[in-house]
């Protein structure tokens, strides 16, 4: 049997969707409103300096990859105006339902794909930026996810990596005091759910780290990989270039 983490638990690779599913179906519904509260607003921030990287123009084309909510997407569609396309997609019905809602209520329609990002729907070469905030850490296997990123990308297409990463020493205590003291208990009072919180954080130390996810994006056909802190490390952005 082939194990892979889920939070600090060691499961069989093949039930780690299916529990990540399940995390997510119960949170959806708040799923922004917590955000809000785990990163004190600082999420807003995060990924409007992704809008700003991603230099999106009219009539590019943007895959929008665990979209959630949906705000990239949003922000994201009104930079490539109506001769571009934003793909708003998440292997999460629920949250994907909530996202689409979202931007239906802001006058917005994009197309909206249920799809699994180590297997995605999408012809070679097909977008000029794809996108993946705050999602890429839940996957299986991330190395085939971002080889697949890598392969529906033109030729020197982009992708952007916006994801909890390793914070700086100093701030590690504290971090680690929140992250698994109020986190939980903040998940218990807005959203019902201690134990999907207490995945989340456990799920943020299992991950790669800055320099690690560089090495694995290079790996995967990215020929130049780089990074942007955030936060003192709470939070980088990996900018990939396909070769």
């Amino acid at each position: 049997m082939s194990t892979t983490h889920f939070g600090f638990q060691s499961v069989d690779e093949k039930d780690k969707a299916r529990k990540v599913r399940g995390v997510f179906d119960s949170v959806a519904s708040r799923y922004d409103v917590m955000n809000d509260l785990m990163s004190a607003g600082l999420h807003r921030a995060w990924k409007a300096y992704t809008v700003m990287v991603a230099n999106l123009k009219e009539g590019d084309q943007v895959l929008d990859i665990a979209g959630g909510t949906g705000d990239l997407a949003l922000a994201f569609s009104k930079k490539v105006g109506t001769s571009g396309m934003v793909v708003h997609t998440d292997i999460n019905e629920a949250m994907l339902s909530t996202g689409r809602d979202r931007l239906l209520d802001k006058g917005v329609v994009l197309p909206t794909v249920v799809c699994d990002a180590e297997k995605l729907p999408f012809p070679d070469g097909r977008f000029d930026l794809v996108s993946v905030a705050f999602g890429l850490r839940n996957m299986t296997h991330k190395d085939v996810a971002l080889q697949e990123m890598c392969r529906v990308l033109k030729p020197g297409g982009r992708l952007l990596v916006l994801e909890f990463s390793k914070v700086a020493k100093p701030l590690e205590k504290a971090y680690d005091w929140y992250s698994f003291g109020v986190l939980p208990r903040l998940g218990k009072l807005v959203a019902g759910d201690a134990d999907s919180y207490r995945y989340l954080a456990e799920s943020i130390r299992m991950h790669p780290g800055q320099e690690e996810l560089k090495k694995i994006m290079k790996r995967s056909g990215f020929g130049h990989v780089d990074f942007h802190n955030m936060t003192g490390g709470m939070v980088a952005l990996h900018a990939g270039i396909k070769c």
